[in-house]
């Protein structure tokens, strides 16, 4: 069974389950839920808990040992399984199903997974987790729903900000929940109950942000131009080089351009980018891009990188940054074209 992760105490209270399986990449939000999860377990009179790190060549006759033994300690135990790569493999595969289809009495085991790729989402035992374990799939927050979140956070804390200054802070942490609790943790130590001004926020919050060029080109493909420019700067200040910057933006634009191009053969878009290997949050990126962008400004684009790359490396004279500025902002800023 599926369910959201400020649903997941309220469930298992209701409705206990011996395995807990935690899906997603956001830390502060996997963290949360997985102490959450823990607490869950020693109320349950858990007093021993195991955790397993499944890397390559990691042996699955470990879990079977553990479960085959009892606990010297408690009549409750807690297991994790921790799978950073998302991929258990054969005898993983084989050891989750089990897990869930015939849970150890006295223990509570943890499954923590990475977000899931399309083929991993689609397998047997993914299913079968679905199916018998309780899953929490833990969403992403964007830009936009950040500042609704640092409300909620600040609230806990008995604390309130005007609406300017909740964009303030999700605009500084561009999107960080991590970084934004700590700043939501910060306000806390720094100013008492009740309303915290705007002047008391950008005296207490610096700029946390962490850009990289793949955010770059999430707000160019959105058409965000403001977000474009502040993630340049941020770039920039940070002393990342012109080409670490470029070469994710051409990952970008050539799929993008291989959609276009099959949409203008006639095939339909969701068509192409199925053609394209283009799926999830990905494909929901590119298909935003292929509306506003046309195949002549792609390819214009494309070669324009190209020209910035000569200049990165000396062979063609030109400021790569510079160019780099503008071509990013100039694809931003385009509106989306009426077809």
């Amino acid at each position: 069974m599926q369910v959201s992760a400020n649903a997941l105490i309220k469930h298992l209270s209701s409705s206990p389950s011996p395995v807990v399986v935690i899906v997603g990449d956001e830390p502060l939000a996997k963290a949360e839920c997985l102490d959450s999860v823990r607490q869950y377990g020693r109320k349950l009179g858990a007093e021993e808990r195991t955790s397993l790190l499944v890397e390559r060549q990691f042996n699955w006759q470990s879990v079977t040992q553990f479960n085959q033994h009892l606990s010297l300690f408690s009549s409750y135990r807690i297991l994790e399984i921790h799978i950073p790569s998302g991929k258990p493999g054969l005898d993983g595969a084989k050891m989750l199903a089990e897990i869930a289809t015939q849970p150890v009495s006295d223990t509570l085991t943890i499954i923590t997974l990475p977000a899931l790729e399309r083929d991993s989402k689609n397998s047997a035992w993914y299913a079968t987790l679905l199916t018998h374990a309780l899953v929490v799939e833990l969403k992403e927050m964007n830009v936009q729903q950040l500042p609704g979140w640092i409300q909620q956070r600040l609230a806990l804390q008995q604390q309130t900000a005007d609406e300017s200054s909740l964009i303030f802070m999700a605009q500084q942490v561009e999107g960080n929940m991590l970084a934004a609790h700590q700043e939501i943790q910060k306000l806390a130590l720094l100013y008492p109950v009740g309303h915290v001004s705007a002047e008391q926020i950008k005296a207490s919050v610096f700029n946390v942000a962490r850009f990289d060029a793949f955010q770059l080109g999430e707000a160019i493909l959105q058409g965000d131009s403001e977000r474009t420019v502040r993630i340049l700067q941020g770039l920039q200040e940070e002393g990342e080089q012109a080409v670490a910057v470029m070469n994710p933006l051409i990952w970008l634009i050539r799929p993008l351009l291989r959609v276009k191009q099959a949409e203008a053969q006639g095939e339909s878009i969701q068509s192409a980018l199925s053609s394209a290997r283009l799926f999830g949050d990905r494909q929901a990126l590119i298909k935003q891009g292929a509306q506003r962008l046309s195949l002549r400004q792609l390819e214009a684009a494309l070669q324009k990188l190209s020209e910035i790359d000569r200049m990165a490396k000396g062979v063609m004279q030109g400021d790569a940054w510079l160019e780099i500025s503008r071509l990013c902002f100039g694809l931003a800023r385009i509106k989306s074209r009426t077809r």
